[in-house]
């Protein structure tokens, strides 16, 4: 009896039957009752062929609808076989009738079959029936049917408005009537696990949202001294810094209705229903007010109205745009509702969208430095099995530059990369593979090089890791490699120098690495180029022409920028042919000086680069320990410490000797394209 008390009662499975499908398999039925046949189909017979077969005595009846002059012919069964060839495949229906004729209005059926039975004994002749077809069913399927499937499609649609009213669940769907319903739906609670203390790092950005579930947890704490609730913030950010997560965090701990939608559900193809849409969701958010908006990717409704030139006066999402504006901060009072919104593209958003008293404040999330690093590692860890000696401090040096999302990627990439080789906990080495992936891409171990190939790969990064270790300004070399990974037949990690402002020297100092490959290429190859060197222009020349043009670091064009000048001036350049000639033919003096003075840092130091380069086609990866042994300690500013404290215990290499322990931010690239 004890057990049978302790059993959990069980759940009561319901069966609900869903009415659309009994209406599409009653309208299928009916269709196949119209117009399917059963066995062999009736041939049709000319007069005179039926004629000939009752003079011999063939037919055994033939019944004639009058209304429809039409005569079905039955043949006597012990007659049959004489038929056979009249039908496909010689196969003979069944049952009757076998044959049918087709008969103008004046065919008189009676006198007809009189005149051929009079020559016939009285057991040869045939039989007639005329009969007038009152057509009662064709009449039914004619009128009745398709005013029956109107109902029902008309009851269908009206009880899914019933269902879906209030942008509940499956709100719009198939239903028209639902197409300016809004598509945000009033989170639960219950279901969002993520709280503020899920979301690591975000130091500033953190604190003004916290403040914002503040304000309405606790309003009269502000209002009380005659300050207003914030009316909408926005959070601008690169991808993957935690924009979507801080609006999470956000649902789950406000004790008020929280309404999350993306700004591409605002448009449809329909006109009108984006701003339809608008008005519903502030609409509800009214009703529940206090209560957060939150909209995602508010840039995919609230471009710049004016600078697109496939845009009119009539444009949907310019429509929509204008209600959002209407509802935030409009001629109706709109208190009570805070909007929270996400983007990654703020320079493209209208001004009056960005303008206080719609968004009061704008939140910068942007990418995680050292210490922000380390907290959102050890978030991500928290499920994974480490091993004793695991570094998180080196880890997170190991990841400059890296959002939160790719922090989460190398940390899943380290498990999957410890269990493809059968190992029970994650080590330093497998973060270093995983953080090499991520940047690089997966090894191509079977691409087949020439040794020419190899040798000038080897030269190209030995020619990159030399000016890296040489000049102050560059950031210290980790690891060389010519293993293919990638897009690239080489690459060169270093560890850049978590800066905010970077010198002219410093760009100058970068620019002479990204070209030092090329240079060595070269030096080496009797001054012939090759294509490995894309990527590195590509880089080379941005940072020229952002020197010149936005930084005002040429004496010829001035303390002058034109940053952002295509999206501010549309198709028209802020500046003459004159001085744009004068920017290009700058920019080109700041590369041939680069190149210049790359080609003697290289010279003078010849003898090193070569017996480098010698050591990474023998080894294929060098360590930062191997450049030191040939040029010395790193030349620049706190560049020892730097590496001593990047640096993690090396592993047993009998455990992974295909891949090196250190590995880091690519600087180079030498593309095979």
């Amino acid at each position: 009896m004890a057990k049978n008390q302790n059993r959990k009662p069980q759940k009561i499975k319901v069966v609900r039957i869903n009415f659309s499908w009994i209406y599409l398999l009653l309208i299928a039925g009916i269709i196949f009752m119209l117009f399917s046949s059963r066995g062999v189909p009736a041939q049709k017979i000319e007069w005179a062929q039926l004629e000939e077969m009752i003079k011999a005595g063939d037919i055994k009846e033939v019944q004639f609808v009058r209304n429809d002059f039409k005569g079905d012919v039955t043949v006597r069964p012990d007659r049959m076989s004489k038929y056979s060839a009249l039908f496909p495949g010689g196969k003979v229906p069944a049952s009757a009738p076998q044959f049918f004729f087709l008969t103008s209005s004046k065919f008189d059926p009676e006198l007809e079959f009189a005149r051929l039975n009079a020559f016939l004994e009285p057991q040869d002749r045939t039989k007639l029936v005329i009969t007038n077809d009152a057509k009662i069913w064709e009449n039914v399927l004619e009128w009745v049917f398709p005013l029956l499937l109107f109902i029902l499609l008309w009851v269908w649609m009206f009880r899914g408005m019933g269902r879906n009213a209030g942008g509940g669940p499956g709100a719009g769907g198939m239903n028209p009537f639902n197409a300016g319903k809004t598509q945000g739906k009033e989170v639960d609670k219950d279901k969002v696990n993520v709280t503020f203390k899920d979301v690591a790092g975000l130091y500033g950005a953190k604190e003004e949202v916290m403040e914002i579930v503040d304000f309405l947890k606790n309003p009269q704490k502000y209002t009380s001294l005659g300050g207003k609730i914030p009316k909408g913030a926005l959070l601008v950010g690169p991808p993957g810094t935690g924009k979507t997560l801080l609006a999470k965090a956000v649902a789950g701990e406000a004790n008020v209705p929280f309404f999350s939608m993306s700004g591409s559900d605002f448009v449809e193809m329909f006109v009108g229903v984006g701003a339809s849409r608008v008005r519903d969701l502030f609409a509800q958010a009214k009703e529940k007010a206090p209560c957060i908006v939150f909209i995602d990717e508010i840039d995919a409704v609230g471009r710049a109205r004016g600078k697109n030139a496939g845009w009119s006066s009539n444009d949907e999402r310019e429509n929509t745009l204008n209600q959002l504006l209407t509802e935030m901060d409009g001629f109706g009072t709109n208190s009570g509702v805070i909007v929270l919104a996400a983007t990654n593209r703020a320079d493209i958003l209208d001004k009056a969208l960005m303008r206080a008293g719609r968004f009061d404040r704008q939140i910068n999330v942007t990418l995680p430095d050292l210490n922000e690093r380390k907290e959102i590692f050890q978030v991500h860890l928290g499920k994974l099995k480490l091993s004793s000696d695991f570094n998180l401090e080196g880890i997170a040096k190991h990841t400059p530059g890296f959002s939160g999302a790719d922090i989460a990627n190398v940390c899943n990439e380290a498990a999957l990369t410890a269990a493809r080789k059968g190992k029970k906990d994650i080590n330093n080495q497998d973060f270093m593979d995983a953080v090499d992936r991520v940047v690089g891409g997966i090894e191509r171990k079977k691409t087949m090089m020439s040794q020419e190939e190899k040798r000038l790969t080897a030269y190209h990064e030995a020619g990159h890791a030399v000016a890296g270790w040489l000049l102050p300004g560059c950031d210290p070399v980790l690891k060389v490699s010519i293993i293919p990974r990638g897009q690239a037949l080489g690459l060169t990690w270093s560890l850049p120098d978590e800066k905010v402002m970077m010198s002219k020297n410093d760009l100058m100092d970068e620019m002479c690495c990204l070209v030092g490959g090329r240079v060595a290429e070269e030096l080496v190859n009797d001054g012939v180029p090759c294509t490995g060197a894309l990527n590195d222009f590509e880089r080379m020349t941005k940072i020229a022409y952002s020197m010149v043009s936005y930084y005002g670091m040429s004496e010829k064009v001035g303390n002058i920028s034109f940053y952002g000048a295509e999206g501010n001036y549309g198709f028209a350049k802020p500046y003459s042919e004159k001085t744009a000639e004068l920017i290009d033919s700058e920019a080109r003096a700041v590369v041939d000086e680069v190149t210049s003075r790359t080609r003697a840092l290289l010279k003078e130091n010849w003898e090193g680069l070569d017996k480098l380069a010698g050591m990474l086609i023998d080894k294929e990866v060098i360590m930062a320990e191997d450049i030191e042994s040939i040029f010395g300690p790193k030349a620049g500013k706190h560049g020892e410490e730097r590496l001593a404290a990047a640096r993690i215990p090396e592993v047993n290499p009998e455990e992974n000797p295909s891949e090196p322990v250190e590995g880091e931010f690519v600087t180079d690239s030498t593309s095979n394209e």
